[in-house]
Formats: C-alpha cells, sequence, structure tokens
C-alpha cells in the first residue's frame, strides 16, 4: 500500500501500525480519532449519495413506466337540442319602407286588421294570401319546439313570403300529401319518419299516410296556421338532417374529425311552396355520391325480402386449429353445408357424409375449411377464428339493415362532392382504394390502426410523395414505447440506430436525455429513423399533413397483408402496393417510382394537383363487383353511433 506524505497520511500509517500490533484492537489518539471519522464521513457521505441517486432513479423508473400518453377518447354524445321558440313576430307585418314616388311610408299593420285592405291598395306592398293573413292574427302567442337552424329559417321566410305553403281553401293541399308521403318515407333514406311527422286533426291517418282524404275544412284559423308552421318545421328539419345528418360525428369521439356542413336552409320552403315535384325537391338533399343510392337500392331489397333465412350460430370466441378439438365444430360443419358452394360441397362429398359430429379437427375437414376459406376470398390457413366465424354464419338482414343506415348517416358527413381523382380508406374493410374518373379504379389491402390506436375519421389532401423516408417517431410512441425501454436501457434509442436530437437540431446521444423531462413535457426530444431496410416507413410515404400525424406508407413487415383483419398499426394506413399507389397520384408510372427509390436517398415529389384523401369508416359500403359488402366493426363504432341517434331522437321528443 503506497500512503503519501503528510499529517494525513502519517495518521493513517499510525492507525494501520497499531492494528497490526494489537491483533486488529486499534487504540488511537484524538488526532487519530478525528482522521477516521472523516474517513467514515467521507466515505458514508459518497455512499449515501450514490444510495440516494439509486433510489431515484429506481423511484422515476417506476413513475416513468406510469407516464402514458393517451389516446383520443369516446365520449358520451351530446344532441343538437330543439328549443321552444315564439313565433309572435309573424303575427303581423312590418314594411321597413314602401317607396312612391321617392316617399319611404313606414307602416305596421296587423294582418287581421281592416288597415290591410288599405295597405295593398298601394302597389304590391304585401305578398301574402288573404287566407294567411286571416290566419296569421293566432301567431301572437304561437311557440313551437324546433332545432334553432329550423326557427331561423322559419321565421325568416314567412317574414319575406307570408303565404300558405301547405293549406289552401282550408284544407291540406296535394303539396302537403306529397311532403307527408316523404317524410312517411325517410326510413329508405336511413332516417326516422317519427322525426317529421305531423298529425292532422280528423283524418291524421289519411293524411300522414300521404294519402288524398275528405278532409274536414281547418276550423278555426288557428289550427291551419298550427299545421302549417309544424309541416314548414318537419320539412326543413328533414332537409338538415337530410344533407348533414343527424349526429354530430365530432361529439361521438376524438378520433372523428369531420367538419360540420353549414347548411343554408333559406331555399327550401321557397323551393317547396313553388315546385311541382315536391319528392324531387326533398330528394334532392341526400349525398349525391353514387354510394348512397347502391346502399338505398339495397336497404329496399333487405327490407323488402322474406323472413330471415336458416342460420347456424357459432360461439362467437371460437378459435381452433388443426388437430385440436371443440364441441363447436359440428356447428362449423353445419354452416359449411349451409354456406358453401355446390362446388364446394361435391369435391368434398365424402368428408362430409363420413363426418359423425366428433370433436377432433381432423386434416379431411381442415382441407373442407380451407377450401370454405378461399371460396370466401379469406386466408386459407384452416385456423377457424373471427373471420371464417363470421363468414360461416354470415351477417343477418337485421343487421345489414343496421349497416347501411349507419353508411347512409355517415356519408352525410362527407363532401357531397368527392373529386373526379380521390383516393378512399375504408378502414373496416382494411382496403385503400384511388379512382380516377373514367379509369379503372386502383385498390389494395390495407393495414390501419389497432383498437388502441385507431386511425382517425377524417379527409384532407395529398401533397407529397417522400422516398426513402425518415420516420418522425410520434412523442406517444415516445413516451408510450420507448421511455419504459430507456429506464432500463439507456442506450436502447442509439443502438437501434435512431438518431436523437434537441429542438434545435443538436445531435445527442439517447444516454444523454433526461427522459423522465422528456415524458413528463417539461422537455422536447426529436426521434427519427433514417432511411434504410429497418425503416418503419419502408420505400415511400404519401403525404397529407394533418393533426392526426396519419399518412399512407410502405413497410417492412409485408406478412400482415396476408391476414384477413388488419388492424395493427399506430394509426397510420400501410399499403400492399405503395409503389402503386405512389404512381396513380403522381401520374407517373412505377418504373418511375422504382428510379427514385434506387437512389437510395431521401427525396420528394410534390403532388401537381391536390388530391382529395378520405379515411373513413363504413361497415357498410359498395364493392366494385356490385351489391353492398358488410365489414365487422373493428373499432365498435356502430356501436356509438347507434346510441348518438336514439339520444337525437330522445332529445326532438322531449325525452332528452
Amino acid at each position: 500500500m503506497i500512503v503519501r506524505s503528510g499529517p494525513l497520511s502519517r495518521a493513517l500509517c499510525c492507525v494501520l501500525v497499531s492494528g497490526a500490533l494489537t491483533g486488529g484492537a486499534v487504540a488511537v489518539s484524538g488526532t487519530e480519532a478525528g482522521a477516521q471519522t472523516f474517513f467514515d464521513r467521507l466515505f458514508k457521505t459518497r455512499a449515501h449519495k450514490e444510495h440516494l441517486r439509486k433510489v431515484e432513479a429506481q423511484r422515476q423508473r417506476k413513475k416513468i413506466k406510469k407516464i402514458r400518453v393517451s389516446s383520443p377518447k369516446t365520449y358520451t354524445y351530446r344532441p343538437d337540442m330543439p328549443k321552444l321558440v315564439s313565433l309572435a313576430g309573424l303575427a303581423t307585418i312590418e314594411v321597413a319602407e314602401l317607396v312612391k314616388h321617392s316617399v319611404s311610408l313606414p307602416l305596421e299593420v296587423p294582418f287581421h286588421d281592416p288597415a290591410y285592405a288599405a295597405a295593398d291598395t298601394v302597389g304590391a306592398a304585401f305578398s301574402a294570401s288573404a287566407e294567411f293573413s286571416r290566419a296569421r292574427s293566432h301567431l301572437t302567442d304561437y311557440r313551437i319546439r324546433a332545432l334553432p337552424e329550423v326557427a331561423d329559417a322559419l321565421k325568416a321566410h314567412y317574414k319575406a313570403q307570408p303565404s300558405f305553403i301547405w293549406v289552401t281553401d282550408g284544407r291540406p293541399n296535394d303539396r302537403a300529401r306529397a311532403a307527408l308521403a316523404a317524410f312517411a318515407a325517410a326510413d329508405t333514406v336511413g332516417l326516422a319518419p317519427d322525426d317529421y311527422s305531423v298529425e292532422l286533426p280528423g283524418s291524421a291517418a289519411v293524411a300522414s299516410a300521404g294519402q288524398p282524404g275528405a278532409e274536414s275544412p281547418f276550423d278555426p284559423d288557428r289550427t291551419a296556421i298550427d299545421f302549417e308552421m309544424r309541416m314548414s318545421a318537419a320539412a326543413l328539419t328533414y332537409a338538415l338532417d337530410a344533407r348533414r345528418g343527424r349526429v354530430d360525428p365530432n361529439r361521438l369521439s376524438g378520433y372523428h374529425d369531420l367538419p360540420r356542413h353549414a347548411i343554408d336552409l333559406s331555399p327550401v320552403l321557397e323551393t317547396l311552396a313553388s315546385t311541382s315535384d315536391v319528392a324531387a325537391a326533398f330528394d334532392a338533399h341526400h349525398p349525391v355520391h353514387p354510394a348512397f343510392a347502391t346502399l338505398k337500392a339495397d336497404l329496399a331489397a333487405l327490407r323488402g325480402a322474406a323472413e330471415e333465412t336458416e342460420r347456424v350460430e357459432i360461439a362467437p370466441k371460437t378459435f381452433l386449429k388443426p388437430g385440436r378439438s371443440s364441441p363447436e365444430l359440428a356447428n362449423v360443419i353445419a354452416a359449411v353445408k349451409l354456406n358453401g358452394s355446390d362446388a364446394l360441397k361435391a369435391d368434398h362429398a365424402a368428408t362430409l357424409a363420413a363426418y359423425d359430429g366428433a370433436e377432433l379437427y381432423s386434416d379431411a375437414l381442415v382441407a373442407l375449411v380451407k377450401d370454405f376459406q378461399a371460396e370466401k376470398k379469406l386466408t386459407a390457413d384452416g385456423i377457424i377464428g373471427q373471420n371464417t366465424i363470421r363468414a360461416l354464419v354470415g351477417v343477418s338482414n337485421a343487421d345489414k339493415i343496421r349497416k347501411i343506415e349507419f353508411a347512409m348517416e355517415r356519408l352525410r358527413w362527407m363532401p357531397r362532392e368527392f373529386g373526379t381523382r380521390h383516393v378512399f380508406i375504408n378502414q373496416p374493410a382494411y382496403t385503400a382504394t384511388y379512382r380516377h374518373e373514367g379509369q379503372e379504379p386502383l385498390s389494395m389491402r390495407a393495414v390501419v390502426g389497432k383498437r388502441s390506436n385507431q386511425t382517425s375519421f377524417f379527409y384532407d389532401k395529398i401533397e407529397t410523395v417522400e422516398y426513402n423516408p425518415y420516420w418522425g417517431v410520434p412523442r406517444s410512441i415516445i413516451v408510450n414505447e420507448f421511455i419504459p425501454k430507456l429506464s432500463a436501457d439507456p442506450s436502447y434509442l442509439d443502438r437501434q440506430g435512431y438518431e436523437v436530437s434537441t429542438v434545435r437540431g443538436q445531435r445527442v446521444s439517447s444516454t444523454a436525455v433526461d427522459w423522465y423531462s422528456v415524458a413528463t413535457g417539461q422537455s422536447s426530444i426529436n426521434v427519427r429513423q433514417p432511411p434504410g431496410s429497418r425503416n418503419a416507413l419502408g420505400e415511400l410515404k404519401i403525404m397529407f399533413p394533418n393533426k392526426h400525424a396519419i399518412y399512407m406508407h410502405d413497410t417492412p413487415a409485408r406478412n400482415l397483408f396476408k391476414r384477413d383483419r388488419r388492424a395493427f398499426s399506430h394509426g397510420c394506413i400501410r399499403l400492399q402496393h405503395p409503389r402503386l399507389m405512389a404512381a396513380a397520384v403522381l401520374q407517373k408510372d412505377e418504373a418511375y417510382i422504382a428510379s427514385r427509390i434506387a437512389v437510395g436517398e431521401n427525396d420528394v415529389d410534390k403532388v401537381a394537383e391536390q388530391i382529395p384523401v378520405y379515411s373513413a369508416y363504413f361497415t357498410a359500403w359498395p364493392k366494385d363487383a356490385g351489391g353492398t359488402g358488410f365489414y365487422d366493426d373493428v373499432y365498435g363504432r356502430d356501436g356509438h353511433l347507434a346510441k348518438a341517434i336514439e339520444r337525437t331522437s330522445a332529445a326532438r321528443h322531449g325525452n332528452g
């Protein structure tokens, strides 16, 4: 042992020698005792600090694992609320200005007052019919329950055009009967007839069905004006619902980002008052997208179908692999017999004839199921899971009707025109389709967000295609997935090849970052994965900048496209054929895209004509081959929409 000279070293030597001579029992002087106490304090302080540091690090690791960036929430839906609105302002006519010989003559005359006759002689000052003018005085104490937009449009129309639309000679006219027929048929277009019902005194049953009848004249005038106001309110509500839907999607969940349409109701009543085809006037408010017509036709066919055909029920959580056993196997084989094609059953006639209800999933039965899966365009792996069960059991007519009604509602949230060129992503169908008017659609399989990282329902415009892209890791993934790993291994990102930099762009090692501070939002850090074979975005990404950080891209995980249920991403859309999609949006050929990727450097092409892209959610949607396809409600959004519609109906009928 080397001991340097000095008072402290000499004291230490004395202690060591004395200890050696006495067999370890050391007697020390006051000076020596002070030296020993000093060393104890010195080493204990360092050890104590190190201990505290480890304890704090352990505490932070425990805390950091509990810190999460929350996913968007599902909300308790709050419907639009009708309000009780006074129409007293319509009981009188107000002429702000009447020009005659350049002289302004302010005038306010009650319509039931004899002075109206005098006012009517001063040119064409009033357009109200005598019938309406006689009845409108009853609006003095009249109130109607209506949505705010409806009430505003109602008052504006009758202030400008004070005349009956729905009443002629004290009776409901043909226009009223046509409107009542449209209201009664609202369910054919995915709306609820009860939301627009208007009862008639005396012969309500006949009139509300839109059938001509021998209705007695309204008596007194108050009844006529009441019917007029309720009919107009119903017509305006129908037009509003048909154009924008009954539900505000953004109140459903944070995964919905669809600006609610601002609807101009001012021309609705004027059009209805002048048209000879009331039904067509109402139809004009429904979506013009071709999908709506297909959905409407299929909805009518389903409602007109005979009673539900035979179905075989299979326990929904059944999961059976080849060689295993299940009591549900008998139901599986019965469903194949019921829903398999004649060709399939002919090919496997011996297997079906020999099956005796056994629970063992034998090789012969696996071959049967594989062919059934291939026939239904499923992955033919013989594994009986959710998708195979759905194909075996089928979707009931009642479920199909419900899905179509929801599809009609959702289509009303979208723009009326999708554009001559656009990309449509249907999340429940796991497909992405590029459409260009006059060309065959380009459709491909897609991977969408898992249930915990759902792909949002929104629309935007494609702006760029990026080759050999960097992947800028979102904060949610940094906090929820990377930081727990970094708390145990601070070099994790360095070893995995990620680039870590400050907000000013300075590159740093992942070991030098205070990740607890990052997790709690006290500081920011940028993490990105450089281009390469391991990059999560693959060869390219197609950008439509949005607040959800969602885009379309390639992926090295190509095996996922073989699966039927493809909800695996963090929210972005992975494409089965990204080069084809990039070529389509850029109006180039695939060879051009390949050449840009082959350079190996990060680069960008701008899309000359920004193309609309719709990241949508439809559990029923027309297929290119014809008819409507029905898809699993992967995120459970149909149930939430059903509750929102129920709450809307309750609010409209005074129960909300």
